[in-house]
């Protein structure tokens, strides 16, 4: 799984459930993006293209966002995405948006852990055939961490 986690807040979090040595999932790999609302739907695409079987996109609290409106761009392009993977048959349990301040250590633990579990009941992703998924799959979460820079 991929989760793209704002700079500010989810990112924060999963520091803080860190260093709070709070237990959860290691199933995913962690993309720093400096605003959910940056989170395009192309990112999303290409993280399932490239072999992830899930998708989170966390972001700050309304009211909380640096950059003021954000998270508000983050639910837009979270609706686009959900509606272009609806497109392609991908199952909608595979996406997920989250709000996570940096102080939800614990939350950040519980979200990972219950979208792991989503996901697996779903099964792998349709998407791209797992023999060329898994070798692949570490060059996706480098193309989508470019992507995001």
């Amino acid at each position: 799984m991929v989760v793209f986690a704002c700079n500010w807040c989810s990112y924060a979090g999963a520091d803080t459930a860190g260093v709070s040595r709070i237990q959860y999932s290691p199933h995913f790999r962690i993309i720093r993006v400096m605003c959910s609302g940056r989170v395009h739907p192309a990112f999303v695409l290409r993280a399932f293209e490239l072999g992830a079987d899930g998708v989170l996109v966390s972001g700050c609290h309304f009211g909380d966002c640096h950059y003021i409106f954000g998270n508000e761009r983050a639910v837009e392009q979270f609706e686009k995405t959900k509606a272009l993977l609806k497109i392609l048959g991908v199952e909608e349990g595979r996406i997920r948006l989250e709000w996570i301040s940096a102080a939800e250590g614990v939350k950040f633990g519980r979200v990972i852990d219950e979208f792991v579990e989503q996901v697996r009941a779903l099964g792998p992703s349709k998407l791209v055939p797992r023999e060329r998924a898994l070798p692949r799959e570490a060059e996706a979460y480098a193309d989508a961490a470019a992507l995001a820079e």
